[in-house]
């Protein structure tokens, strides 16, 4: 790569730097007052190891966001389920929809193996903490070496590692990841590249020291170029470069304001009520340990010395003879006031986190009417979020699967196009929609058989079959697409999808 496209790069990392940098404070106040053990890196108060929780006093807004980002990952990516499937696209010949229905269901099922067998659960668990606390999330996917029990390796990335480069609309078009490594590190992760002499003297007085490295990662042409380089020596060569078919940084949003290329969170709404209830608790317990221990006076006569005394069980205060010793000093008033406004704080958090409406069902048991209209609410609750994480998150997941899946040879070279081929959302939230659509189409055709048969000869009871197995995610292979033999199992269109797209 040329010296000038290195220097521009590096130039773009300190732009995209500059522009998180005003996040910043709002980040920490969110990971302080939400989710302390999650805010290390964005600054000195947020090292690993150090006590997150010191100034956390409430712990409403914790748990919320630790019930929100369960919900999240119940309703959209269900462990161990099958939580999408591929479908033959509108470009499909109907002669080959049946044994393209058939070929894409064993194509999904052996990504979702792989997604099962790798630790895609841990680290989106955590991307969801992220996205419910300051609003944005990022998700590095990166293939495993031969003989792993999955091709996929996945990375929750902290926000104070990630700068984001987005045009004035705020769409993400590339991604720097900044990092420390020591020399060791560097020479194990960069075995080709030429190092400067300096780090060699820094390294010999400091064997800890790290060093900064950013990787970019931009689109180029039909993929995304990828350069490793030391910010501080852009006259250099780049550490590593390559070429990626799909991205493998994933960043996705709660929501995003306009023009805005960060995402904002629930938690940032609630955020007055979060350090308001924190505040009063902190006062709350201040005013309890009064109640216990009290305020004392005590005459200086010469025999009292106040700062020997301890107020324990059993002890003995001498005091001068006609003295009053120690007298407790009487509170001007109570701080009962807390209490009506504590319950209505905690309430609005839970109710901004949706804690009280994607949480747990607290009754013992619930009837099908209260199931489907618990199923329609958590739709409407999410729906607007649940269309951002399928644009952002589940579509560029599963094209970056594929992807890895067929360059390791796996499965053919398709592409997730919308017209060879298309994804079959199943999470329990898609399915609540695709229940209503079925619903609605139940009670048409009950309608068109009471009609009588002249109603009931426009009704097309094979074509209608069809569309409920694919609207309620019946597999491919129990549903006859023709009246005739099988087809084979690699249709030329799926072969040629890949280069038709």
């Amino acid at each position: 790569m040329e010296l000038q496209k290195i220097d521009q790069l590096s130039q773009a990392f300190r732009r995209a730097k500059a522009r998180r940098v005003a996040w910043e404070p709002l980040w920490r106040d969110c990971y302080g007052f939400a989710l302390p053990q999650r805010g290390h890196g964005l600054g000195a108060e947020f090292a690993p190891a150090a006590r997150h929780a010191d100034r956390l006093f409430d712990g409403t807004a914790t748990d919320a966001v630790e019930q929100l980002a369960a919900s999240l990952l119940a309703e959209l990516l269900p462990p161990w389920s099958g939580w999408f499937g591929l479908r033959p696209g509108p470009d499909v010949p109907e002669a080959d929809r049946g044994a393209a229905a058939e070929r894409l269901e064993e194509i999904a099922a052996r990504v979702q193996g792989h997604f099962d067998r790798s630790n895609f659960c841990v680290e989106i668990h955590q991307c969801f903490l992220d996205l419910a606390t300051i609003g944005t999330a990022h998700l590095l996917l990166q293939e495993t070496p031969p003989g792993s029990a999955s091709a996929f390796r996945f990375t929750a990335l902290p926000a104070a590692e990630i700068c984001l480069e987005g045009d004035q609309n705020g769409q993400v078009r590339g991604h720097f990841r900044q990092s420390g490594l020591t020399l060791a590190g560097l020479r194990a992760r960069f075995p080709d590249a030429v190092l400067p002499p300096r780090m060699e003297a820094e390294a010999a007085e400091q064997p800890d020291r790290s060093f900064e490295v950013v990787e970019a990662v931009h689109p180029e042409g039909q993929g995304f170029r990828y350069v490793a380089f030391l910010p501080g020596d852009a006259a250099l060569c780049p550490l590593a470069e390559g070429w990626f078919d799909t991205a493998p940084f994933i960043t996705f949003r709660w929501l995003k304001g306009a023009g805005e290329l960060y995402g904002r969170s629930p938690v940032m709404s609630a955020l007055p009520d979060i350090k308001t209830a924190n505040k009063v608790v902190e006062l709350i317990l201040k005013n309890a340990s009064i109640a216990v221990t009290g305020i004392w006076l005590a005459d200086d006569d010469g025999v009292l010395n106040p700062a020997n005394i301890r107020l324990v069980p059993g002890s003995i205060i001498p005091k001068a003879v006609g003295s009053a010793g120690l007298t407790p000093l009487q509170a001007p008033g109570r701080f009962d006031v807390s209490e009506l406004v504590l319950d209505d704080l905690r309430g609005r958090i839970r109710h901004t986190l949706l804690a009280d409406r994607l949480g747990p069902v607290s009754g013992p048991r619930m009837t099908a009417t209260e199931v489907l209209e618990r199923s329609a609410q958590t739709a409407r609750l999410l729906g607007a979020v649940y269309g951002r994480l399928q644009a952002e998150l589940l579509l560029p997941l599963v094209q970056r699967a594929l992807g890895v899946l067929a360059r390791r040879g796996d499965i053919p070279p398709i592409r997730v196009d919308g017209r060879t081929v298309e994804i079959d959302y199943r999470s329990p939230l898609a399915r609540a929609q695709a229940r209503e659509d079925v619903q609605n189409t139940l009670l048409w055709l009950d309608w068109v058989a009471k009609l009588g048969p002249e109603a009931a000869g426009t009704l097309d009871s094979r074509a209608a079959a069809l569309w409920l197995g694919r609207t309620l995610g019946v597999p491919g292979e129990l549903m006859r697409h023709d009246e005739g033999l099988p087809q084979a199992l690699d249709p030329a269109w799926l072969l040629q999808a890949a280069a038709n797209d």
